[in-house]
């Protein structure tokens, strides 16, 4: 499978320019022969705590934007961004298949209370599973990734994780030994997709998306000025790697 994650370089709160930008992304993995696109955490406006502004109902404009442009060039897409649903604002990431059919919807579960995410966005209590190309996958959103156990949940049923991020480049290191970590404790590919460039609140982002092997192995890493990496994986590695080494076998629950 070949992956591009885009670590895009995010204008601030303006959803169609953001459009605009990712659309040029993805019609450039398309003829990269690319099988799925990773966008970052909030990829239409940034990390913004102004949610009320930049929510939006269930389904609708950025949904829709994904949907329609995943159909266009048969890709599968994975992004974040803010819907409304039952007047809660919530930071989720969508899967949207090939045929534009969005196929899984996961809410963030561990806002970050740093930056006071908890208190305009619900937090999520599910994991979630969805099948990419015939292989069972999972996705998490950013400050998740500081909780091992939301991944050991579901580390015995997945082949392949997903970490979308805007993860601030004062804790790069923090977040690439993160993602590395749970690479090699569940034995799976993890695919860590953060942003680059400052946004609106002069936070600045140092990329570092990267994609690792089950065994741990750093297979991409995109640097500070880089919006576009391409990543070929075989899944069959994971099969061997918990085959040689069966630590899952020994996990209690």
């Amino acid at each position: 499978m070949k992956i591009a994650s885009i670590q895009l370089n995010i204008v601030w709160e303006e959803k169609h320019a953001n459009f605009e930008r990712a659309a040029n992304f993805i019609e450039r993995s398309k003829k990269d022969g690319c099988d799925l696109v990773v966008l970052p955490e909030m990829f239409n406006t940034g990390f913004s705590m102004n949610a009320d502004s930049i929510s939006e109902p269930f389904n609708t404009i950025t949904s829709e934007f994904l949907c329609k442009i995943a159909e266009k060039h048969q890709i599968n897409l994975i992004a974040g961004f803010v819907e409304k649903t039952d007047d809660k604002n919530e930071n989720i990431a969508q899967f949207i298949n090939r045929e534009g059919q969005m196929k899984s919807r996961y809410i963030k579960n561990y806002p970050y209370s740093c930056a006071g995410e908890d208190r305009v966005y619900s937090s999520g209590d599910q994991q979630v599973i969805f099948d990419l190309e015939n292989h069972p996958a999972s996705l998490f959103i950013c400050y998740d990734l500081r909780f091992p156990e939301l991944f050991r949940k579901v580390a015995k049923q997945v082949e392949i994780i997903f970490v979308i991020a805007s993860w601030p480049k004062t804790r790069q290191m923090h977040w690439e030994t993160l993602l590395k970590a749970r690479a090699i404790e569940n034995q799976f590919f993890v695919v860590g997709v953060n942003r680059i460039g400052q946004d609106g609140n002069d936070l600045q982002y140092g990329g570092g998306s990267h994609v690792y092997s089950p065994s741990g192995e750093d297979l991409s890493r995109g640097d500070e000025d880089q919006e576009y990496i391409l990543t070929e994986i075989d899944f069959s590695e994971v099969k061997k790697t918990r085959e040689a080494l069966p630590f899952l076998g020994d996990m209690t629950d």
